[in-house]
């Protein structure tokens, strides 16, 4: 294959809903760029993209998968990206290397949530879209219903190119207000026909086209101009215009197609190569927000958006080239961590097929083979380059399971393993709780989790189990309370005496302690010798104070009674969660001069704060996650009924581009499935969003419910 220059290269995402059909527009792009001589099929389990077992076995995109295509003397890369929210992350990574992306509608279903998702996606990541109408020729398709969702989904940003001849089953055509031109398409490999407009569809074709003009007027200055005072604008100056718009994510160009039939395909690559932006338009972004131009003249530098575990191959690197020009054998390294790399292959990509080259120029992506270190998220440059580029931002997981191998000999195993999958998809998340004992496993859904549970089974041959994981709560107290503990032990030798007097009281936001207190019936002011503040890794604080007048405990003691408490904040008196948001006054105590040792001021400290603690109105916090459901209006009553049966509090209501959008605070004890439960509960037409937001006290029956589950569990133990 040839080496194409920046200005020829264009790279695009394809995007849309399960089912849209964006494996089968790939696959006709890269029949149209004669890069296949025949067209494969998602049933047949023969298309480029969709070439892992899974895939085939589901009928469905998992991963993200780069193919290049070749056509009218310009490179097209094109990553085909899963369509169910459950593996967004592959779509993430792709809007970071891609410059376009194509956003496909089912012309049966209309805008889809998975639409809307996709949508607001690449405006985020601040990625052109053009809309492509697909399976206009289903027999539900309607052009009219579908372009009602476009509008009411994105406002006045859809710009229509094409509308359809014939929607439905005798969809054989579409009318293209751009060129002016009936496009009749005569086979299914896009054999087509360019005709004049017929007569009774003239008037809507110059309708359109006039909407068109006076959209396209509207992003440049010199154009608007030329508009009052011609009326009109040609075909370059329409481009222009649209241009314009579409980079400034103003405008969506829809445009019709039928990609198993590969109707559209051929005018849809025409436009997307005179209109859409080339690499070298966008510049990449470091992590200190300097930006580094998409330049063949730069210095060399390339961004690894992907890792991947492939047979016969090994440890897959795909990357997009962000400057310069990239050889063969050449030596780079990542400005993070000083590695160094040698590029022994380059290839470009279709699929499982690799294709040998020996150099590639800034703005295209290609992929590598047996890195040594560089990951997903790496930089690799020549030395002497300032910055690494920022990193891909993943979505937050949306669901939790306690993961365990079933036979215990395959722990190791099952650890190398989920390690792997997790360096080869950032949304996996796997982490050893340490609070919990239990290793938790994080996703985007349960289809998601299933996938990795398929994979383990498979491919490393590991059985696990999957269940509800713990609960991260934590303890506090709401009352002032005090205690005294006195460690004595004698054992014929040296003996161990200390003896803690010591008052807690909780901490709240905003408010300083008077250091008043009534002890033994008597009102007292401590005298506070020395004060320490603790910032918990496990969140919220810890005040110790020195309060011991008359040297009834040497200073010298005081770290020990510290830590002794720390002990028990690690492990709380309730529950054996983590304990926190507290005030510790050490006022008196006794030592001996002899066998007082750090040992048993330790104890004395950890059992004084044990029974303080229990008698300070001892409180159970959970956390509490902030919950968005986007739903089909239809679906918003039982999406809310769910969510009160969760314990949530409902926080708002509203609407968002055709959808409604329900805000609500809920406890993570009740989100244990809840992607699962949603999706059942909507026929799959809502997704969610949640994010951690605080602690709070758990209701009263709840507490009860878990101190007797945890005495239980201590006494099986």
């Amino acid at each position: 294959m040839k080496t194409y220059s920046t200005q020829n290269i264009r790279n695009v995402v394809l995007l849309g809903s399960t089912r849209s059909g964006k494996t089968t527009l790939a696959e006709a792009m890269l029949y149209e760029g004669k890069v296949i001589d025949r067209k494969g099929t998602v049933e047949a389990k023969n298309t480029v993209s969709d070439c892992t077992e899974y895939e085939q076995m589901n009928q469905k995109s998992v991963f993200a998968t780069p193919v290049y295509t070749e056509f009218m003397d310009t490179k097209f890369n094109v990553i085909d990206a899963p369509g169910s929210d459950d593996f967004v992350g592959g779509a993430v990574s792709a809007f970071k290397v891609c410059d376009t992306g194509i956003l496909l509608v089912n012309a049966q279903q209309g805008v889809e949530v998975g639409t809307e998702i996709f949508a607001r996606y690449a405006e985020e990541y601040n990625v052109p879209v053009i809309l492509a109408v697909n399976q206009l020729d289903g027999e539900k398709a309607v052009w009219e219903t579908t372009l009602e969702s476009l509008k009411a989904a994105f406002g006045n940003k859809p710009v229509i190119i094409q509308f359809p001849v014939n929607a439905g089953t005798g969809f054989d055509g579409f009318i293209d207000v751009l060129k002016m031109k009936y496009y009749h398409f005569v086979d299914e490999n896009g054999k087509r026909e360019d005709l004049e407009i017929p007569a009774e569809l003239q008037d809507e074709a110059e309708e359109l086209r006039q909407a068109l003009i006076e959209k396209a007027a509207e992003y440049d200055d010199s154009l608007m101009e030329k508009f009052f005072d011609q009326g009109t604008l040609d075909e370059d100056e329409i481009r222009k215009g649209l241009g314009i718009g579409i980079r400034q994510g103003e405008a969506y160009p829809v445009f019709c197609l039928s990609a198993k039939k590969s109707i559209g395909v051929k005018r849809l690559m025409e436009f997307t190569i005179k209109v859409a932006a080339a690499p070298s338009e966008r510049p990449g972004k470091t992590v200190d927000g300097k930006e580094i131009p998409c330049d063949p003249a730069g210095k060399t530098s390339l961004f690894i958006y992907k890792t991947a575990l492939e047979q016969h191959l090994g440890e897959v690197a795909y990357f997009k080239v962000m400057s310069g020009k990239l050889t063969l054998g050449q030596d780079l390294e990542n400005p993070e961590t000083a590695d160094k790399e040698r590029l022994s292959s380059l290839y470009a990509v279709a699929g499982k097929k690799k294709e040998p080259v020996n150099e590639l120029v800034a703005g295209d992506i290609g992929c590598t083979v047996k890195l040594r270190a560089a990951k997903t998220n790496a930089t690799l440059a020549v030395p002497g380059f300032e910055g690494s580029y920022e990193h891909i931002k993943f979505p937050a997981s949306k669901i939790r399971f306690a993961i365990k191998a079933v036979e215990q000999k395959d722990d190791e195993k099952l650890g190398e393993a989920l390690n792997k999958l997790s360096a080869e998809d950032p949304t996996i998340v796997v982490e050893y709780a340490k609070e919990l004992r239990q290793t938790i496993i994080q996703g985007q859904g349960e289809q998601h989790i299933n996938f990795v549970k398929w994979r383990l089974r498979n491919e490393n041959k590991v059985e696990i189990e999957l269940s509800a994981p713990k609960i991260s709560y934590r303890e506090t107290i709401t009352k002032v309370a005090t205690a005294q503990y006195r460690h004595k032990k004698q054992s014929g030798g040296a003996g161990q005496f200390g003896e803690v007097h010591l008052l807690v009281e909780p901490i709240i936001e905003g408010v300083e302690t008077t250091a008043r207190f009534k002890i033994d019936g008597k009102e007292q002011v401590l005298n506070v010798k020395g004060k320490e503040e603790t910032v918990l890794d496990w969140g919220g604080k810890f005040e110790f104070y020195n309060c011991v007048v008359g040297g009834a405990i040497d200073a010298g003691f005081m770290p020990a009674i510290k830590k002794g408490i720390m002990q028990k904040l690690e492990e709380g008196p309730l529950t054996g969660s983590y304990a926190r948001d507290i005030r510790v006054f050490v006022y008196d105590g006794k030592m001996h001069p002899v066998d007082s040792k750090e040992i048993a001021f330790i104890i004395a400290g950890r059992n004084a704060f044990k029974e303080a603690f229990r008698n300070a109105g001892p409180k159970i916090m959970e956390p509490i996650y902030n919950v968005q459901v986007m739903t089909p209006a239809e679906y918003m009553g039982a999406c809310m009924s769910d969510l009160q049966n969760r314990r949530a509090i409902i926080e708002g209501m509203g609407t968002d581009r055709g959808f409604s959008v329900l805000k609500a605070r809920v406890p993570q004890a009740e989100l244990y499935k809840y992607s699962t439960t949603l999706s059942s509960i909507t026929s799959g037409a809502a997704t969610f969003t949640m994010e951690f937001a605080d602690y709070q006290p758990v209701p009263g029956d709840v507490q009860e419910k878990l101190l007797k589950a945890y005495q239980d569990e201590d006494s099986d133990e």
